[in-house]
């Protein structure tokens, strides 16, 4: 008998539990058995018009069900699924769109003239969910609706490629990662026992379906039967209200929401008892904000490390007191190595570049063999471990604790400086809201620290007041030289800071900058 995968598993809960709630928006409520026959409808559509099977399918929509149904109904029909981050550029939008190769494209009415004139005549099928669809698109109900609910007949196997997410591209052009069907159901399954699941997890999505942030709920979710409650964007008010209203039990968010949750004026009176775990990953998570969150929730919060390829490793609640800078360590079956400049792995307690083996990475980068043969490290036994671009060291017991990105880090007289170290004391001050630390040109050093800093209130602190608080909990070759003040600091959807795009003006042209104090 051949492995039930994701869509079968979805198949099944349409059966044996038909009348649970799998969908919930603002919209409409869908129960499974609701749920399994529209995604049924949309795989035999996706074969009648010859886009199953390997077919790439790009899906550029906003949140609702009728993207839950396109990205499952494509991984039932055999297609790869595209799904495409609405934040970014329409000319960034157009190379994904080429690169994977899509011959189907579905969209929402805000999102559908961001398509090139190139991709709308290459592809054989443009649907369009809402809206008054133009001649070349068909109504997304319409097409729906036109197709059987019977569930296809042709099995997927488990070694197809199931998905491409593209990368956030906040470190250069962004790549497509594929994944195997047999992957991600590895993968929804090891994270459903870390992150807590069960068949009764009410999970409130607050990021982007097309995001592996959300993933990362969203599979082990609706693999055991549960039920996600699907929000347009980020809203406290809403979230507060969702939470009591739907007794929320489950949601992942990225450092800055749950900041933001934590600083609204209806935190201290909203109803937070239904909650049973919460998930943070995307960028790292300060550690005065972890032990807020642990202060106002029961449950803690559990911080995820890890890349869309396949790096994760957890910090479980009841492991976290006394380790708030932790990221704690790989899933159950996984494993994790630091190496040196050299490729040699280092002893615990010293730094490195992180790399992890497990059972759900990536296939490799779509149509890019040699990035796909560069994102690997292949030990003495043939193994094949993927490298992380971090920087960061295991302690004693394992515990591992990021220090930096790779491309991050800063080379200033010769020492290695990681600017998370500067960023996290500058995040202790009372008047810091958010932070960026980066290299710059400098005569003297090569580069130096520059700090890019939001404060929260206006001139509440003179910048020189600030970087005197800050280097004197800086050893003398940490020292910040400069601190600008921003009204705030660009992020991409996922809460990671676009240090690129910060950077680059003081390295084109160079501007030197000489280190103070």
């Amino acid at each position: 008998m051949r492995q039930p995968l994701l869509p079968d598993i979805f198949s099944s809960h349409g059966v044996w539990r038909g009348d649970h709630p799998a969908l919930i928006t603002r919209a409409e409520r869908v129960d499974w058995r609701t749920l399994s026959a529209r995604v049924h409808q949309v795989a035999n559509g996706l074969v009648a018009a010859g886009c199953g099977d390997g077919a790439r399918v790009g899906v550029l929509m906003s949140n609702g069900a009728a993207m839950a149904e396109v990205l499952f109904g494509a991984m039932k029909a055999g297609a790869i699924v595209a799904p495409l981050n609405t934040t970014v550029t329409d000319e960034a939008i157009d190379a994904m769109l080429r690169d994977a190769g899509v011959s189907a494209v579905f969209a929402t009415p805000e999102h559908q003239g961001r398509l090139s004139a190139r991709v709308l005549e290459e592809a054989k099928l443009l649907v369009l969910a809402g809206g008054d669809p133009a001649s070349t698109w068909t109504s997304y109900a319409r097409w729906r609706d036109a197709q059987s609910a019977e569930a296809p007949r042709a099995p997927v196997a488990p070694d197809a490629i199931c998905n491409i997410i593209y990368s956030s591209g906040t470190t250069g052009q962004p790549k497509g990662i594929a994944h195997t069907h047999k992957g991600r159901l590895d993968w929804a399954h090891d994270l459903g026992h870390a992150l807590r699941y069960h068949s009764g997890a009410r999970l409130l999505v607050v990021t982007g379906l097309y995001s592996n942030i959300t993933w990362a709920g969203m599979l082990p979710t609706l693999m055991l039967g549960g039920t996600l409650v699907i929000h347009e964007g980020f809203d406290p008010s809403e979230i507060f209200d969702a939470m009591k209203r739907e007794r929320i039990t489950h949601t992942s968010m990225v450092p800055v929401q749950f900041q933001r949750l934590l600083e609204h004026p209806e935190f201290r009176t909203s109803d937070r008892t239904s909650m049973q775990a919460m998930m943070c990953c995307g960028a790292p998570l300060p550690a005065h904000i972890k032990q807020a969150l642990f202060d106002a929730f029961p449950c803690g919060v559990i911080e995820l490390y890890g890349s869309t390829e396949g790096i994760i490793t957890t910090l479980a609640p009841e492991e976290a007191h006394g380790r708030m800078s932790s990221v704690g360590k790989p899933l159950p079956g996984g494993d994790i190595v630091v190496l040196d400049s050299d490729d040699h792995p280092v002893p615990r307690g010293q730094a490195g570049e992180i790399a992890a083996l497990s059972r759900f990475a990536m296939n490799g980068y779509w149509n890019n063999p040699k990035a796909t043969e560069e994102a690997f490290w292949i030990d003495a036994e043939g193994r094949r471990w993927l490298r992380s671009g971090d920087i960061g060291r295991l302690d004693a017991e394992g515990y591992l604790t990021i220090t930096d990105r790779k491309k991050d880090m800063i080379i200033s007289g010769g020492q290695n400086i990681y600017p998370a170290d500067l960023e996290a004391v500058l995040m202790r001050h009372d008047q810091v809201f958010d932070c960026a630390v980066f290299g710059v040109p400098s005569d003297r050093w090569g580069e130096t620290p520059l700090a890019l800093v939001v404060l929260r209130e206006p001139h509440a602190i003179d910048t020189e007041a600030l970087r005197g608080w800050t280097n004197a909990q800086l050893g003398k070759q940490q020292r910040i030289a400069n601190i600008e003040l921003r009204p705030s600091l660009p992020r991409n959807a996922n809460g990671k800071l676009l240090k690129r795009e910060l950077r680059a003006p003081y390295w084109a042209p160079a501007r030197a900058l000489d280190r103070k104090g």
